[in-house]
């Protein structure tokens, strides 16, 4: 039986406003400009103004520290942490509710009587001299298209080779691997150009094609690729007979031995392949010389891939014993509201004043327009707010780990977790989380991410708590120094960290080796 009861239930729900900031803050500046330029295409009462290029001064921030009314809002309106609350939220439950009556005489007054440089970004401090932060388009041909022009110089018997080949070039990858089965070519090529081929015509072709260059092309594993490489070089004519054998050599380890070379068996190969140390170790210098990725080998010196460039979110400048914090807004650009539409506003209230009444399709056209202005005063209130956040957050990260960005020694980072900086700027942890997402610092010692500065703490033998980044790079320095020929074990650096006072487990050396990506020190074992 269908019934209806009621009931009353407390649920808490970010604003659109908290959403936008959120989502804002997780962005980093490299991806702000496209955000804006999507925000400017949605809402019309949005408009750009002078094109900003350059930094936020400490002058823009000179009060930041002493305004708490940002970060008492944000307490009050009670942010929870995680995504569940901003991912679950519909869009669609706001918009409805722009439908509902208001009284829009008392908008008017208040918004016509506001001041409108309020809600501009101001940044002043650019000059004609900023770089151009446009980046040029480079035209250059991909490497398919690059393996493609040689198919000119294969003698092929006809058309249908031709498509085979052409097919087994599109299915190589971008390091020059082939990674689909013969069969499965076989099966493109039915379905996609109605050719019937026989495993026995792809791998001919492709026999074929693993003559092009750059030399280990089409390989379809690391030891095939390596192999290819020792062949070409073997058939070299400008090399002497003579000093091909350690290249003869290396061959026969990669055909014959290579589980054995890969896991550093060096005494096992020596005693199977019946040669002295010296000959090995001129054979392995051999294959250290190949390329493990052919398709990085590619000739004419371009790459397909496209360049990543880091954009940091903040600055920071040592000035003369003094560290200088600014935040990089050079993809920022001045956001105002659209004079046209505070003009219709002006225009319909004029149309009041002089007791004339707004038929329907005007009364609708105010309510767009009040809607979209709102929207655009919210998104360039979020745009400060966000910059706000940013640098109070990282301004707490300088502080805390002053002594680093000072020297730049990693060993003087102390242990920083996201409720230390959450408690010095009185933010919530999931908001400091989302600014030290995927945002980087400039510092005179490289660009570094946020995330890198916070650890987790480690005990000494006195008792006091040091980072585990210092720990790490004190790891990496003992195996950066060590014997090559005698590598040491887990065990070894474990006892090495505790004469140094650091109070350590052998499988916490362990994890911190794999964090680190060092092997293990049979893999490290050189001749």
């Amino acid at each position: 039986m269908i019934r209806q009861t009621l009931s009353q239930k407390q649920t808490q729900k970010l604003s659109p406003q908290q959403i936008q900031l959120m989502k804002l803050l997780q962005i980093p500046t490299a991806t702000l400009d496209q955000r804006i330029k999507e925000e400017l295409e949605a809402n019309p009462a949005l408009e750009e103004g002078e094109e900003s290029d350059g930094l936020l001064s400490d002058e823009t921030y000179e009060d930041l520290h002493d305004n708490e009314r940002f970060l008492s809002s944000e307490k009050e309106k009670g942010e929870t942490e995680g995504e569940s609350v901003i991912d679950d939220y519909d869009d669609n439950d706001y918009e409805s509710k722009s439908d509902e009556k208001v009284e829009l005489d008392e908008y008017l007054e208040d918004y016509l009587d506001d001041d409108v440089s309020s809600y501009k970004l101001n940044i002043s401090n650019y000059s004609s001299d900023d770089e151009d932060k446009t980046v040029p388009i480079v035209v250059e041909d991909s490497f398919h298209e690059y393996l493609e022009r040689q198919l000119g110089l294969l003698r092929l018997t006809d058309e249908r080779e031709l498509m085979i080949a052409e097919q087994v070039i599109g299915s190589i990858d971008d390091d020059g691997y082939l990674r689909r089965e013969p069969i499965a070519i076989v099966d493109d090529l039915i379905f996609g150009q109605n050719i019937f081929a026989k495993e026995e015509e792809i791998l001919a072709v492709l026999r074929k094609v693993q003559r092009f260059d750059p030399p280990g092309v089409g390989a379809r594993n690391l030891q095939e690729a390596l192999f290819i490489q020792l062949e070409r070089k073997n058939e070299d004519d400008n090399v002497a007979y003579e000093d091909k054998a350690p290249i003869r050599l290396a061959a026969r380890i990669i055909s014959q031995h290579f589980e054995e070379f890969s896991k550093k068996h060096y005494v096992r190969l020596q005693r199977q392949l019946n040669i002295s140390e010296g000959q090995l170790k001129k054979a392995i210098e051999e294959i250290l010389k190949l390329n493990p990725k052919p398709a990085s080998g590619y000739s004419s010196g371009k790459n397909t891939r496209a360049t990543h460039y880091i954009v940091p979110d903040f600055i920071i400048v040592n000035r003369d014993g003094e560290l200088d914090l600014t935040l990089n807004s050079r993809n920022a650009p001045e956001l105002r509201v659209n004079d046209q539409y505070k003009d219709m506003l002006r225009s319909y209230k004029h149309t009041k004043k002089e007791g004339r009444r707004a038929d329907k399709a005007q009364k609708e056209a105010v309510f767009f327009i009040k809607q979209k202005i709102d929207s655009a005063k919210w998104f360039i209130d979020a745009i400060k707010q966000r910059q706000q956040t940013m640098y109070k957050t990282m301004y707490s990260i300088l502080q805390f780990q002053y002594d680093f960005f000072v020297t730049g020694d990693q060993r003087k980072l102390r242990p920083m977790i996201l409720k230390d900086i959450a408690d010095i700027t009185g933010l919530d942890i999931s908001t400091v989380s989302r600014v030290a997402n995927s945002k980087y610092v400039q510092t005179e010692f490289g660009t570094k991410r946020l995330k890198d500065f916070f650890s987790e703490s480690l005990q000494t033998q006195d008792g006091e708590e040091v980072s585990t980044l210092e720990v790490k790079k004190i790891l990496t320095d003992i195996i950066g120094n060590e014997n090559k020929k005698k590598p040491l074990s887990d065990e070894k650096l474990k006892n090495l960290l505790r004469e140094r006072g650091y109070n350590i487990a052998r499988r916490t050396v362990a994890k911190y080796r794999e964090q680190l990506g060092i092997p293990v020190a049979r893999l490290r074992k050189e001749l």
